[in-house]
């Protein structure tokens, strides 16, 4: 008596009842032949725009960095972290691995 029709029929039919009216709305294309058409504007941007030029980072002074290195316990600190077990990689830990402990 009764005879459903499943969501995909029902979809596809819609599909096929909108497609007209998009292609409707479509503007007409310009004769390739006809020198007087108008045409869309050209833009340019070039790929380089967005470049940043590389910049070296801040030297610290050899004697500050002596410093800083004895203070976290010379290469005693640095040979205790190579002891240890890698962790395991991720983009959030970038340098702060490295930092001491």
């Amino acid at each position: 008596m009764f005879r459903f029709i499943s969501a995909g029929s029902l979809l596809l039919a819609a599909a096929f009842a909108v497609a007209p009216l998009a292609a409707a709305q479509a503007p007409p294309r310009a004769d390739p032949l006809d020198a007087k058409a108008s045409v869309p504007g050209v833009s340019y941007r070039s790929s380089l725009a967005g470049y940043r030029a590389f910049a070296d980072d801040k030297l610290t002074p050899w004697k500050e960095a002596n410093d800083t290195a004895a203070r976290i316990g010379g290469w005693r600190a640095y040979a205790r972290e190579a002891r240890e077990p890698a962790p395991a990689a991720s983009a959030a830990a970038g340098h702060d691995a490295h930092k001491p402990k």
